[in-house]
């Protein structure tokens, strides 16, 4: 064995120079100790702690194992979205019609342009159509036609296969150029001890509550386990029937938030309500088409700044944005015409950020860029790429502030309370089946920063024990590696 105290007094120099402050070469006790007793081999868990500033890591573990990274997947979505679109990036929706308003009518049709927009909630919707009564448009004559010409495909959400048993859950929501309100229905709850209230909280016209809910003794916090999934009719004069099933707490008061209705039946009957709230009068239907180039442009909206959509995609985890965000890549390529679609434009937009980067893509995997994904892969390493990418760029003021705050906000507001000092890390998370994920960086106690990664691929995964082990981990850089 080579003894340091023997080699030449420059050589040393360069050595020491040359090594981390400080290495690790076996996993730290507790979260040795955390794996074990969540019955996970530590061959399930990859790892990087690495400076943020740059440098070689100070610990890995299966660093280049290709892995499930659950919706830490965002973080390369955001970071990528922030330097190839900009902070200030937004989408656009547009109203145009293709004939002169006169007399307060519009003899033609109207046409609603999508251009992406990720949070164009109803309300939203409800200023625009609000401008173009403060126009002096009251009847609309012909039909309503839906633009998603934007993405590529127009529609992914009619070919994609659902992901889990909720379907109607908002976290499964596939996007599509024109997602008015996230195509979400909201019902609110209210029970005493004899009887349940039900409220339609979202505006739609022609809309029957069919209640079959059966007060339960159940704690409120627990009214998910006697929900069942609700059911759908149309009858005549295109009324829908919605019958809700299962069981409700007694005196609880709750929201819940579905995907239920077809997505051009949710925007007609929602279009519908809003204009004749308005004093308007409109009988053609809702269709899908394109918007004619001699079309006028009558009103348009633009979204918030990309900068302020990442806090939603990283600290709340919203898929449905992120996925918006990854097509969009894709749809603003220089070279999204010569591929079939806009994902495929999007991966080759990624892969080279990661060749611009110095991030090798081998074994990266891409489908949709949110991590909602059972083929999606990356290894720790790569991801702690990206993060490094992200430390050195103009935009990491924008990319950090998106981040989860631990023991503060967004997913991380429950976990490492009082573990950690508060505000020194931002963490990312990630939760599928059989994969669990932290991603960000830590400040220690000396006042470092760290890049840290670490992922648990293991079937049978109990959760909650799995976090315990990645909790550790992050405690552990925090408290500067004893």
């Amino acid at each position: 064995m080579l003894k340091i105290s023997a080699l030449p007094l420059p050589l040393l120099f360069s050595l020491l120079l040359s090594m981390p402050a400080w290495s690790q070469e076996s996993l730290p006790l507790t979260v040795a100790a955390a794996l074990q007793k969540a019955g996970i081999a530590p061959s399930g868990l990859s790892v990087v702690v690495m400076p943020a500033s740059g440098g070689a890591p100070v610990f890995t573990q299966f660093a280049d194992r290709a892995m499930s990274p659950a919706s830490t997947m965002k973080l390369l979505t955001t970071q990528i979205g922030l330097d190839e679109l900009g902070p200030g990036f937004r989408w656009k929706t547009q109203i145009l019609g293709d004939s002169a308003v006169k007399k307060e009518v519009l003899s033609g049709n109207l046409y609603l342009r999508g251009g992406g927009d990720p949070n164009l909630t109803w309300d939203k919707l409800g200023i625009m159509l609000r401008k173009l009564r403060q126009q002096g448009l009251r009847k609309i004559d012909g039909d309503i036609v839906l633009d998603r010409h934007y993405f590529q495909p127009i529609r992914p959400d009619i070919t994609a296969a659902p992901f889990d048993e909720t379907p109607e859950a908002y976290y499964n929501v596939v996007p599509d150029a024109l997602l008015i309100h996230s195509n979400i229905t909201s019902f609110a709850l209210e029970s005493d001890a004899s009887k349940i209230v039900i409220h339609l909280m979202t505006p739609l016209d022609k809309i029957k509550i069919v209640s079959r809910l059966q007060l339960s003794d159940k704690a409120c916090g627990e009214w998910e386990k006697g929900w069942l999934p609700p059911t759908i009719r149309t009858t005549l004069f295109h009324q829908i029937e919605i019958t809700l099933n299962g069981s409700f707490p007694r005196n609880c008061q709750k929201t819940t938030h579905l995907n239920l209705l077809e997505r051009n039946q949710y925007i007609s009957h929602m279009l519908r309500l809003l204009w004749q709230e308005m004093g308007g009068s409109w009988y053609g239907e809702v269709v899908d088409g394109s918007t004619p180039l001699t079309a006028t442009l009558l009103t348009e909206r633009q979204s918030e700044p990309l900068a302020d959509i990442l806090r939603v995609i990283n600290k709340f985890s919203d898929n449905s944005m992120a996925r918006v965000l990854y097509l969009s890549l894709g749809a603003e390529s220089v070279a999204a015409k010569n591929y079939a679609d806009h994902f495929l434009a999007a991966d080759a937009r990624v892969r080279n950020w990661f060749a611009q980067q110095g991030v090798s893509d081998t074994g990266l995997v891409l489908e949709n860029g949110s991590g909602l994904s059972r083929t999606e892969r990356i290894s720790a390493q790569q991801l702690a790429g990206v993060l490094q990418a992200a430390a050195r760029s103009n935009w990491y003021p924008e990319f950090a502030s998106s981040l989860p705050i631990v023991a503060v906000d967004g997913t991380m507001r429950k976990r490492l309370n009082g573990s950690i000092n508060l505000g020194s890390a931002r963490i990312k998370t990630g939760t599928l089946k059989d994969a669990l994920s932290v991603a960000g960086y830590v400040r220690d106690i000396n006042g470092a920063s760290w890049i840290v990664v670490g992922i648990i691929n293991s079937e049978g995964l109990d959760k909650g024990k799995g976090r315990v082990a990645l909790d550790e981990l992050i405690a552990w850089v925090a408290a500067g590696r004893p």
